[in-house]
């Protein structure tokens, strides 16, 4: 880092998101609202502040990780904070967050912004981003379909544990009626293995169906704007233009300085 670098990195280090007069601060709502305990909330508002840092700084564009994003969403509602004691007095340049225009062009678009950010990251913290806050582009832009959910409404379950507990029903309806028909009802043998490939196609049927249903609903359910990109206007050296949304190629937001998608904060296109 140059010496004008590193003091404004430490200004935004020192920057305080927690108001320590609130019994609810920044970091218990970020924690709160992405499920995420309070030791990982700290090191992605860390990371959070790196990011805004390397859009202050960077001569192209870069694109924010997920997890950061969402430290990125939530601040911008905290407005006194973000756009006065952030922009104006700290950074002394406005960040915009510009939502996804979508299409592959934007996807490859923002996949590149992305791979910028961790040669920009690696070469000014001399250290690579950590895996766990900044996920690799393949996971960036296609782990992305997420939805507000009630907890206090719904419980969730993790997909890989809904499909063996459907695997384990599928065999148990399976081996019932086969007991049912074989066991109960005394079949005649000669019908035996007839019924019992009947059985097991039919139920192997409806399970590829409702499996394949499944796909095709995580694939149209892939449309909404879920972020933005970052666009800073005034910079010291002259303003920046290259930071817009990206997309994560089905039409989900994507950010640039932002969370499901992706943007540049620094160089025009």
């Amino acid at each position: 880092m140059t010496a004008s670098e590193s003091a404004l990195w430490d200004k935004i280090k020192r920057f305080e998101l927690d108001d320590n007069q609130s019994s609810f601060k920044f970091s218990d709502r970020l924690a709160r609202e992405n499920g995420w305990d309070q030791n990982y909330t700290i090191r992605v508002i860390e990371e959070y502040k790196k990011f805004v840092f390397l859009c202050c700084v960077s001569s192209g564009s870069i694109t924010p990780s997920d997890a950061v994003d969402q430290a990125w969403h939530l601040h911008l509602t905290y407005t006194k904070s973000y756009w006065v004691d952030f922009c104006k007095n700290t950074l002394n340049q406005e960040i915009h967050h510009n939502p996804t225009q979508g299409g592959s062009h934007e996807t490859k678009k923002f996949n590149g912004y992305y791979t910028q950010s961790f040669k920009v990251y690696t070469e000014k913290f001399k250290t690579e981003p950590p895996a766990d806050i900044w996920l690799d582009n393949s996971t960036r832009f296609s782990d992305i379909n997420f939805q507000r959910v009630n907890i206090s409404n719904f419980a969730l379950v993790k997909r890989s544990t809904l499909n063996a507990f459907k695997t384990i029903a599928f065999w148990a309806i399976a081996v019932s009626i086969l007991i049912f028909f074989v066991v109960i009802k005394d079949v005649e043998p000669s019908l035996e293995i007839p019924l019992v490939a009947a059985v097991f196609i039919g139920l192997l049927i409806y399970n590829l169906r409702s499996s394949n249903k499944e796909r095709s609903n995580e694939i149209s359910g892939c449309g909404g704007d879920s972020s933005g990109g970052c666009d800073s206007s005034s910079h010291t050296h002259g303003g920046h233009d290259g930071h817009s949304g990206g997309d994560s190629g089905c039409g989900s937001g994507c950010s640039g300085c932002s969370g499901s998608g992706c943007s540049g904060c620094g160089g025009g296109d």
